[in-house]
C-alpha cells in the first residue's frame, strides 16, 4: 500500500506526506528525525491508502496546491477544530 498522510502541527499547519510504511514514517516525525516537523509536535490526523504509487503521488501533489490545501482544510475542518479547541471544547 501507498499512503498519503496528514499531520497537525503546533503552528496550526497541516503537513502532507507520502510513504509506504505509515507507522515508521509517523514515528520518524514524532521522534524529531524530520527537519520540517521537528519541534512542532506532529500528530497524525488522517491518512489515505492507495494501491498504486502513481495515485498516491498524484493526490499528494494536488493537496500541495492552493486548491488542494483549501479542500483539505474543508474536509478536515472538524478534526482541526478539535485540536485547536482541545478536548474540553474551549480555546486553549
Amino acid at each position: 500500500m501507498f499512503y498519503v498522510y496528514f499531520l497537525f502541527l503546533n503552528n496550526n499547519d497541516i503537513y502532507k506526506g507520502f510513504t509506504t510504511d505509515l507507522q515508521r514514517r509517523v514515528g520518524e516525525h514524532k521522534s524529531g528525525k524530520v527537519l520540517s516537523t521537528k519541534n512542532k509536535n506532529p500528530r497524525l490526523i488522517c491518512y489515505e491508502a492507495y494501491l498504486l504509487k502513481s495515485d498516491a503521488e498524484r493526490r499528494e501533489n494536488f493537496l500541495k496546491t492552493t486548491e488542494g490545501r483549501r479542500l483539505l482544510k474543508m474536509q478536515l475542518r472538524d478534526v482541526i477544530n478539535k485540536f485547536l479547541m482541545g478536548s474540553s471544547g474551549h480555546a486553549t
